[in-house]
Parts: structure tokens; sequence; C-alpha cells
């Protein structure tokens, strides 16, 4: 096998291997020609070309997401590794395994005026888990083992104790072409994961605190997939009497969990808070979309809130945080169900009322609403077939998602780490490269856009479906306090403007369609989710100007 004749690269491409690792996603350059010759002439190695440094790694980002193990990214030296920084804070904060190598000039060559040139080493600063910088000569046994370390490192801290971006800046010497057959072989060292279950004891402490409050409410935020905890939490609830929380995005699933979380809250009467508030919160998963439950928890904070997370990460989203458990999930609800006493009823049922009222109060408005946002995703979220990932851009179809609930079957994805619209399109379309199964992604018009060059990828795949809802601008800024009065609203809040994607589309060869009204959306929907040869493009139309009518006349029914 030809290889690059940099012993560090050589060394790095076959501890990635022996790690299990199999994709990386490239970008063209000249510094980072060793990456290229030692991974993408490794047989054992996926290696996929993208031009566009921060959409090659939304691209990866969806695909670490997909195969639940790192995709390596790689660069040229200089701006090149800028423009990876956004979805290396969006890995950060979602938790997703990402190992980024960034080609780079010697030291001696930093900050004296040469060509694309930049400070990298420790480039990403808050944003990774961990910052390594390979030494380029390895040729004494100590310097070769030390190399060693630090990549088994690099490696294994992606992925434990809970996943995230890990940064190696390789620096190379010229000349960065030369090859060899004489591959470097390197020792691969186990991850040391603790896989102990906790003490009986500290089980028994938490239960014992727990016993004392009979309002105990859960709530899940983004997550992946999660069978076994769904199966754990379905039993749970039913046995304790407590209240699940869920969104869309906490991809859990059955009748007895509150999801709709703004529809419920919008139907509790303020004589009621203080009922609804919660002795006891109990949280896990990432960031939450609703900002009606995080304005609720921080004005009526529980007595206790104890977050959930294998690192023992204190992540407190509602401001009243008290403990920290370094505990999965699954483990603490299955374990702890033994130990912990049944509630009384009455805080589980008010909940459950609250959902039930609001569900039939829902069907009710839509059955007569007029064409807009809100009608489009009702009708596009019930046509959505079994098996697909549907992808949520930010902004306005994620917050309009989390109004019809969760379905069964199908799982969904946002960039919901750090909330940005940019990237949507490449990691969903990283997400369809790495399945079999029809990718949906539905975006807003601007968040489209502004990711289009997204599309300027070989490795698009039919299964990646989009939906562009084009209401002529930023939508959501109609519905946030502030900007929907100001009289700088069109121009640069919601950015209003008149593009399409047809034309963008017709560039890239994407299949395009366009709808105008909900029966050309329902006659377009089926040829849409049929098996095509190439991504197809669905562009619907609606009038930005009474969305945010029909959103507060929603919810001002919800009140009821």
């Amino acid at each position: 096998m030809i290889t690059s004749d940099k012993k560090s690269i050589s060394l790095l491409a076959d501890i990635f291997v022996k790690k299990g690792l199999s994709d990386i996603v490239i970008s063209p350059g000249s510094r980072n020609a060793p990456i290229i010759l030692a991974f993408a002439n490794n047989p054992q190695i996926n290696a996929i070309s993208i031009i566009d440094e921060r959409s090659a790694a939304f691209f990866a980002l969806g695909m670490s997401i997909e195969k639940q193990k790192a995709t390596a990214i790689a660069c040229t030296s200089g701006s090149a590794a800028l423009n990876y920084a956004p979805a290396i804070a969006e890995a950060f904060y979602q938790k997703v395994p990402l190992l980024i190598l960034t080609a780079d000039r010697p030291p001696e060559l930093i900050d004296v005026g040469d060509g694309q040139t930049i400070r990298q080493k420790d480039v990403y600063g808050n944003y990774i888990k961990a910052s390594f910088e390979l030494p380029e000569n390895i040729d004494s046994p100590g310097a070769f083992e030390l190399a060693n370390q630090m990549i088994n490192r690099a490696i294994d801290l992606a992925h434990f104790p809970e996943p995230g971006p890990v940064h190696i800046n390789l620096p190379f010497s010229e000349p960065l072409y030369n090859t060899t057959v004489e591959t470097v072989e390197g020792k691969v060292f186990p991850h040391g994961r603790n896989n102990k279950n906790p003490k009986q004891s500290y089980l028994k402490t938490l239960a014992g605190q727990w016993n004392k409050y009979d309002k105990v409410l859960i709530i899940a935020g983004q997550q992946i997939l999660n069978n076994k905890l769904n199966e754990v939490l379905s039993e749970f609830v039913t046995r304790k009497n407590v209240v699940l929380l869920t969104e869309t995005t906490s991809n859990l699933f059955d009748n007895n969990f509150v999801g709709c979380i703004d529809n419920v809250l919008t139907a509790i009467r303020e004589d009621e808070l203080d009922f609804f508030k919660p002795e006891l919160l109990i949280t896990f998963g990432g960031q939450v979309v609703s900002k009606k439950i995080k304005k609720f928890m921080r004005s009526h904070k529980p007595v206790e809130h104890w977050h959930l997370s294998p690192s023992g990460e204190a992540l407190d989203t509602y401001q009243c945080l008290t403990k920290s458990v370094a505990l999965t999930p699954e483990l603490f609800f299955e374990t702890m169900a033994d130990y912990i006493n049944t509630s009384p009823a009455a805080y589980a049922k008010a909940w459950m009322q609250k959902r039930n009222r609001v569900i039939g109060r829902r069907e009710d408005f839509l059955s007569e609403l007029e064409y807009s946002d809100l009608k489009v995703f009702d009708v596009l979220l019930q046509h959505i077939p079994v098996g697909t990932t549907l992808h949520l851009g930010n902004s306005t179809p994620v917050r309009y998602a989390q109004l019809f609930g969760t379905r069964e079957f199908i799982t969904y994805r946002s960039n919901r780490g750090v909330s940005g619209i940019d990237g949507q399109v490449s990691t969903a379309a990283g997400a369809a490269y790495a399945t079999d199964n029809i990718n949906l992604l539905i975006t807003g018009d601007v968040g489209f856009l502004y990711d289009s060059n997204g599309l300027l990828n070989q490795n698009l795949t039919p299964n990646l479906k989009i939906i562009v809802i084009n209401n002529g601008g930023g939508g959501i800024f109609r519905f946030i306090p502030g900007p929907d009065t100001s009289p700088q609203l069109e121009k640069f809040f919601e950015t209003k403007h008149n593009y399409s994607a047809e034309k963008i589309a017709q560039t890239f060869n994407i299949r395009y369609v366009k709808t105008r009204s909900i029966r050309e959306l329902l006659y377009a929907l089926p040829e849409f989710f049929n098996e095509s040869e190439k991504p197809v493009l669905l562009e619907v139309f609606t009038p930005g100007n009474t969305n945010a009518i029909w959103l507060r006349k929603y919810f001002e029914y919800l009140k009821g």
C-alpha cells in the first residue's frame, strides 16, 4: 500500500483503522497532501472529497450522528481550518464524536509572514474536548511512543465518557508529496471506559431524597434514538406516577409521555402554575427547544433539580441545579425503580388532562385553519413515511414540529447544540450518505439559502429529500416580541426577499417541485417521497405576512 513518507500521519491512519473508524471527509489543499496520501490510499478507509470546509464539517457531523462514531475531517492550513468552527461548536454542544485533522506549517514558519499560515495550535479554544499537536518527527522510540499514546487518547476522548470533537494539529515540512510503501504500525490501547454499576448505597441515598417528594417532573432534552431508554421510561412513568415531558428531538415515544410542551404550558392558567410546579426536577439529554418550559421552570423553581449525565456535566438550564448524577439515564431509571416509592397520582393526572385537552383543541383549530405555515406543517408531518429520519431546520421548522408531537418510527434530528441555521443542508446530506433510509430536511428559505453551498457535493444520495418552506424571509422574527414591531423588521431582521430555490436546484442537478396550496402539496407528496435517481427538493410557498397572525391565534385558542 502506498502512503505518505511522513511517519506521523502514517501512524495516525493505522491507529484510526485499528480503533474501528472508517470515514474521513477531506477538503482539497496542498499542505494536507500527507493526510490525503495516508488516508485516501488506505483500502480500509472511506475517503470523501468536499470542496467547502464549512459544508464538509457539517456533512461529517451528519455522518457521525448517524453512525455514532467519529468521522474525521481534514483540511489544509490557514483560514481553511477556521471554516470548520461552526460544525465543531455544534458537535461540542450536541455531543457528537468528530476528529479534526488540520495540516499546518512547521513551528518555525508561524508568524514570520509565510503564506497560508495562522496560529492553528489550540485554534478551536472552548469548543473541543481536547487539542493535540502531533510531532512530525517520530524517529526516536520516545517520540514514537508519545505520538502513539497521543493518537489513542485523541480518538478515545472523541467517544468517552461522552462524545465530542477532538482536534489534532499536524505540522508538515516540505516536501509534502513523497510516498513510500513502508507503513507505520501503531499500538492500540484499551479506552478504559467505566462500565461499573453504581453503588447500592448511593442509589439508596438518592431514593431517600426522591421519596420526600410527591410532585416529580422529568424533562428529556435532545438525544439520539435509544430504544432501551424508551422501554425503561415507558414502564417507569406508569409505575411511579411521575411526569415525563418530551420534545420531538428527545426521540422518545409513549402515550403516557407528555409531548407538545408549549401547547400544554399555554393551557395552564395563572392560578394553576404553583400546582404544576414540581418539587423534584430531573433532566437528561441536551438542549430543549421550548422557551416556555425554560421560563416556567426558572420562575417556578423546584426544591431540587438533578441532571443525569455520564460525564457528570452540571447542565443548569433552569438555573436551579442542585445535583449532577454521573449515570446514563437508562441505568439511572432502571436501577432506581426498585428503590422509589409510588407517588400520588394527582400530579401526573393533572398534566395528562391538560395534554389531552390541548390535543383536542389543536385538532379543532387546525380543521378550520387557512393556508399558512402552520397548516403546511400539519399536512407534512402526517405524510412522512415510517422509517424516515427527519431533520428540522432551526428557527421556525423545529419550533412548529414541537406543536405536533412525536410520531412513532420517525427519527428526529436538528442542529440544536448551537441552534444556528448554518449547515442544515450539509448535515442532512451527511446523514443520508451514511444510511439507506429517507433523510428528509424541512427548512426555512433563509436557512436553505444560507447553506445552499451544501449541494456543491458529489456525494449526495437519492435518499436525501429537502422541503423548503418559502415565506419570503426569516419568519421567526415576526413571532419574537421586539423585532415584530420594529421599523427595521423586513430589511434587517426578517431579511425579506423574493428568491426561489428553483435555479439552485437546477445548478446542482437536484429534481425540483413547487407548490402554492394544500391541494398542490397533497398531490406532490406521494411522488416526492418515492424512490428517485437523485435528490429532490420541494419548495412550498406560503404567505409570509399572515403566518405570525395564525400562530398567535392558535395559542390563544389553546388557552380557551
